[in-house]
């Protein structure tokens, strides 16, 4: 044959195959194309063109879907197959060129043109075949795949361009690497290209099998730490310790794998766990380890229940168990309507401020169920170690986590309610300040990654809705009370309390102390007796225990005296309750000279505080009694200075200093005193005694005062209302800067009272004093 030759003879299309010149190959042929085109070659001279689709999918490929270098072979046998296929047997011969394809209905004719290879033999080409040889013996002892036989065979082969080929047809390269080597017809070009190939390949196989033998190494690693496992728990059998410590490690690593943790939690407890494998059991790290991987599994990370956000079911079950407190109420669903809106806000922090009995905690758990949400209460009374909240460090003995860690594996969820009950009564020493401990819990912006010294890994607490409840917040540090939405419950009403008392607390002591409706029935007229003078409180733990007595009263009586039914009226309510404790009403019945009516802000809500001044002949000596504190007695001192400056004005004689000594008393000495609201009382009672002018019944009065008689503003302006009205005042004045905080008052209290603002001195006396002279 000459260099270059044309052929016009039938296609035969080749499916992910490639047949290089000088190859001998068995293929199956299927499709009917392909079968025509072999019959008509066996008919012709036995010459067809092997081509290779470059997408094996197309079943009728067109000059496009062909590559267009293949291979001219000759067909030296043929065999039907019994399903149909033909089994042919080719030989190439030399590498062509497709030119033309022409459509001859069954079958497909292809014009193609041969090309011989480029190139002479010379030195370098007998350099190049060598490293391919070399390079070939390498990769057949790394590969296994070819046989040493191959090798034997391919040594023999003196042509270049044909020792490439047979090379080439050996190594497991893609079908776009060997069509290259099929279109390259220079012989050095191609050897060098095949050289490379062999490199990469021989690189390739180097790795996999030193990646082979690393895996062979680990999993020798592992079937020994198995078999010594297994050895281990049939020596613990033996000895009778049942699973032993491998149970215990499987169990261990199983919960660890279920509490869904942090990676960085889960990184330490797997940690830990290794080290508590390999520890005896009898070492006493071990139970510490044990103790503490414990808490891990068993502290939510992940876990929340789902907010019910319907805001008008949480008012329904809110209104349900509470009577009143419309500010909180309104609070929560103003929270829940927000978190229906974003469900990504952080969790309030609220304290609710008030005296006791008036409902707190009980609202802090209606709160949970109104949201749906899991509730757990600690009581910080007495705690007075940081570590209480902190936790301690796991190397002292008998340590644990504190109690807001402890709280929250007690609540089961990331996103509980969480009552801090009593954050008032936390007090400090040489053991720390928990307070201060608090300040983390207690800032949205630091709880996310709150800090427990025995656990040591950081804590989300910002899903939580923390609720914290205080009875007098003058002994909250500043910066932990800063950090809390304070939202004050002053106390009830008689109203309210009545109310209170028949639909809450009535019921739930009757049913408690197994009775019926049918067989005690307490009037009204009787409850409002029972709040007037048998209770005396701002919340209504009192007049529960009051229920309660009688409860206990009915219920002996109908087991001894086999009564079907009693009824408590306001008659026969002293049978129950004995006489009566206090008298409704502390106002006097007549108007007196140098007796005036304060009001008080107490740790049990408001109450009324009478102050009585009296004269004697004496040098002007001024005496305080009644266990006063020192805002007190300054304020007394204060109205004296005051009322020393005022003396013409106010018809008091000049030199009354020198010829009185004036004594002022606060009944119920035993009892400590102190605030900044007694200064116009004690202005008021120093004038009446002074100018014998009697101060009137009714009026009750709070604010401070200043040497010029200007009257400064106080808190607690609700509770105060509340023990007057309590005590039958009618008329309350007020500093003039509180204004704003009438309207707290309930509408039932403000419609009895009268309310005088004053922002002088003068303002007061014109209400409280009673004489006619009266020109101040």
């Amino acid at each position: 044959m000459s260099n270059q030759t044309v052929y016009t003879v039938p296609l035969l299309p080749l499916r992910g195959l490639l047949v290089y010149p000088t190859m001998v190959l068995h293929l199956d042929v299927g499709r009917e194309r392909s079968i025509e085109a072999l019959e008509q070659a066996m008919m012709d001279n036995h010459l067809i063109f092997l081509s290779t689709q470059k997408d094996s999918n197309i079943d009728d490929p067109l000059q496009e879907d062909l590559f267009e270098t293949g291979t001219l072979t000759k067909v030296k046998q043929m065999l039907k197959l019994p399903n149909g296929t033909i089994r042919v047997l080719v030989e190439g011969l030399n590498r062509a060129k497709l030119k033309q394809l022409e459509d001859k209905e069954t079958f497909y004719s292809a014009t193609v043109e041969t090309r011989e290879d480029e190139g002479a033999k010379d030195t370098e080409t007998e350099a190049l075949m060598r490293t391919l040889l070399q390079y070939f013996e390498q990769y057949i002892k790394l590969s296994k795949k070819v046989s040493a036989e191959t090798y034997s065979t391919v040594t023999d082969i003196d042509e270049p361009g044909r020792l490439a080929d047979i090379v080439t047809s050996h190594l497991p390269i893609k079908m776009k690497e060997k069509q290259d080597i099929l279109e390259t017809f220079d012989v050095k070009e191609r050897l060098n290209r095949i050289i490379d190939l062999l490199n990469n390949e021989k690189q390739v196989l180097n790795l996999e099998k030193k990646i082979g033998q690393r895996v062979k190494t680990s999993m020798e690693r592992t079937q020994k730490e198995y078999f010594l496992r297994e050895q281990m728990k049939a020596i613990q059998q033996e000895l009778g310790d049942k699973e032993g410590k491998t149970g215990e490690v499987e169990e261990l690593l199983k919960r660890i794998e279920e509490a869904d943790m942090p990676e960085h939690v889960k990184k330490t407890a797997l940690k830990e766990l290794n080290r508590f494998e390999k520890i005896p059991s009898s070492a006493a790290e071990s139970a510490v380890i044990r103790n503490y991987l414990e808490w891990l599994v068993t502290l939510p990370w992940t876990k929340a229940t789902k907010d019910d956000l319907d805001v008008a079911k949480a008012e329904a079950i809110l209104n349900r168990d509470h009577y009143g407190l419309e500010k909180v109420k309104e609070r929560v669903l103003e929270y829940l309507a927000v978190q229906q809106l974003t469900k990504s806000l952080k969790g309030p922090i609220l304290c609710l401020a008030g005296p006791p009995g008036v409902g707190k905690t009980s609202l802090a758990r209606s709160i949970a169920e109104s949201m749906g949400r899991n509730f757990v209460r600690i009581s910080l009374g007495g705690v007075r170690d940081e570590s209480e909240i902190r936790g301690h460090r796991r190397t002292y003995v008998g340590a644990m986590p504190g109690r807001i860690i402890q709280g929250m594996k007690k609540a089961e969820t990331v996103n509980p309610v969480f009552l801090l009950d009593e954050i008032d009564k936390m007090s400090s020493d040489f053991r720390g300040d928990p307070s201060s401990a608090m300040l983390e819990v207690l800032d949205p912006e630091q709880n996310f990654n709150f800090s427990d010294h025995y656990i040591e890994e950081t804590y989300d607490l910002s899903k939580v809705m923390f609720i914290a409840t205080a009875n007098d917040l003058a002994t909250i540090p500043g910066p932990l009370r800063d950090r809390m939405e304070i939202i004050t419950i002053a106390g009830y009403t008689e109203l309210e309390k009545i109310h209170i008392a028949k639909s809450h607390l009535l019921p739930k002591q009757v049913k408690e102390h197994g009775l019926s409706k049918m067989q005690l029935q307490v009037r009204d007229d009787a409850i409002q007796d029972i709040v007037r003078y048998y209770t005396r409180e701002a919340g209504v733990r009192s007049l529960e225990r009051t229920l309660a007595a009688i409860c206990r009263k009915v219920a002996k009586i109908i087991v001894s005296e086999e009564r079907k039914r009693i009824v408590v009226t306001s008659k026969n309510l002293e049978e129950f309750l004995g006489k009566r404790k206090f008298r409704y009403g502390q106002a006097e019945t007549v108007d007196q000279v140098g007796v005036a009516n304060g009001l008080a802000y107490t740790s049990v809500g408001g109450d009324t505080l009478q102050i009585e001044v009296s004269l004697s002949p004496g040098k002007g000596k001024l005496i305080l009694t009644g266990k006063l504190g020192d805002v007190m007695k300054e304020s007394a001192q204060a109205a004296f200075s005051y009322v020393r400056s005022k003396v013409k004005e106010l018809n008091i004689e000049d030199d009354f200093h020198e010829k009185y000594d004036i004594h002022i008393h606060v009944p119920e000495g035993a009892v400590p005193k102190d605030g900044p609201s007694a200064g116009i009382t004690m202005a008021t009672a120093l004038v009446s005694a002074l100018t014998a002018q009697p101060i009137r019944r009714e009026v009750g009065m709070t604010g401070e005062i200043t040497l010029r008689g200007r009257v400064l503003p106080i808190g607690g302006v609700k509770e105060k209302s509340l023990g007057a009205h309590r005590a039958g005042l009618k008329t309350i004045i007020l500093p003039q800067d509180n204004e704003k905080d009438i309207e707290d008052i309930p509408e039932s209290v403000r419609n009895d009272l009268t309310f005088i603002l004053a922002s002088h001195m003068d303002d007061v006396l014109k209400v409280a004093l009673t004489g006619e002279n009266n020109e101040g």
